[in-house]
């Protein structure tokens, strides 16, 4: 598999940084919002580490392909609206699976403190409607398939060179339905991520595929430093010469709840005042009908700390949209 970080920028020096080199590559399980973000702070960062050098952007795209075989809304729109129509101004030339574009004007440094993300206001679906806890599969007409694709077709899909954890990188890997098929989840090769058994079966089962993509961009960080475990000893001494942390080590157990808790904050971005529910019972009432009505149970798991996090997660939005 072809590994590359995320995200990058270099300069080069001689007296004055003649040009900065941003890369991203747009994973499978990173939307828009995640990608445009990212980009934004490696932007911000190269003007802050070689103000006023030219800035390059590379882009590269996973997977994030519609049912004709073009790129999906989120990779379109990342491309063309954000990287050309907005990030453009600030940089020198961008190149993109879609186009390569030269900046006709002199590169602005005036790069703003922060990115704010607007939706337009024309009916257009975004984000998982909590009110009807309806399942929102990322295909909007899954392929009409019976059987699931091979764990090669699916690692073709998601822009790897052999099948591995999309979490780890590590092997056996798993066919993980992001939407699970009793959900409705479809067998589009777009409805499967390549996990191994145990982040497998960490991930959560829930009707929304943005929120299981979500959830294994989380799983990537936390994890990371555990990829480089196989490396050779050469590519380990590198690493740590680099600053690259090799194995997380292992991982504080739990209980359940405050497993909950910490994915909560980590992934969905609660305060301890957001734990602080007036009627807790009421609430707990409206977590279990999420449960219920939007959620599964794989291997046979009735407590998963993901599928629970969400639960809560949307339990939470629903009363908020109710004024509760």
């Amino acid at each position: 598999m072809a590994k590359k970080p995320r995200q990058q920028a270099r300069g080069t020096r001689a007296g004055r940084a003649k040009g900065v080199a941003i890369h991203h590559d747009m994973k499978v399980y990173e939307n828009f919002e995640r990608s445009a973000q990212r980009i934004f702070e490696c932007v911000q960062a190269a003007q802050k580490r070689s103000p006023g050098a030219p800035r390059y952007l590379f882009l590269d795209i996973q997977g994030h392909r519609n049912e004709a075989g073009g790129f999906d809304h989120d990779a379109y729109e990342l491309m063309t609206e954000f990287c050309l129509g907005f990030l453009g101004d600030y940089l020198t030339e961008i190149s993109s699976p879609l186009v390569r574009a030269r900046n006709p004007k002199a590169q602005r440094d005036d790069i703003p403190d922060l990115l704010r993300i607007g939706y337009p206001d024309d009916g257009s679906d975004y984000g998982y409607d909590a009110r009807t806890l309806a399942v929102k599969p990322r295909e909007k007409h899954p392929a009409d398939r019976r059987s699931r694709p091979t764990a090669k077709a699916i690692a073709a899909y998601l822009g790897m060179d052999e099948p591995s954890c999309l979490v780890c990188w590590r092997t056996p890997v798993e066919r993980a339905h992001v939407v699970p098929r009793h959900l409705g989840g479809s067998m589009d090769v777009r409805n499967f991520a390549l996990l191994c058994p145990a982040h497998h079966a960490e991930a959560p089962d829930v009707a929304d595929a943005e929120s299981f993509w979500a959830w294994v961009d989380y799983a990537e960080l936390r994890d990371s430093p555990d990829k480089w475990l196989d490396a050779s000893d050469r590519q380990k001494e590198w690493l740590r010469e680099h600053g690259v942390r090799i194995g997380a080590g292992e991982r504080e157990p739990l209980s359940f709840f405050a497993a909950v808790k910490h994915e909560l904050k980590s992934l969905y971005g609660w305060t301890d005042a957001d734990f602080e529910v007036k009627d807790w019972l009421a609430f707990m009432d409206e977590v279990h009908q999420v449960l219920k009505e939007a959620t599964g149970r794989h291997f046979g798991v009735d407590q998963k700390a993901s599928t629970h996090a969400w639960a809560y997660h949307m339990a939470r939005q629903r009363r908020e949209r109710r004024g509760g």
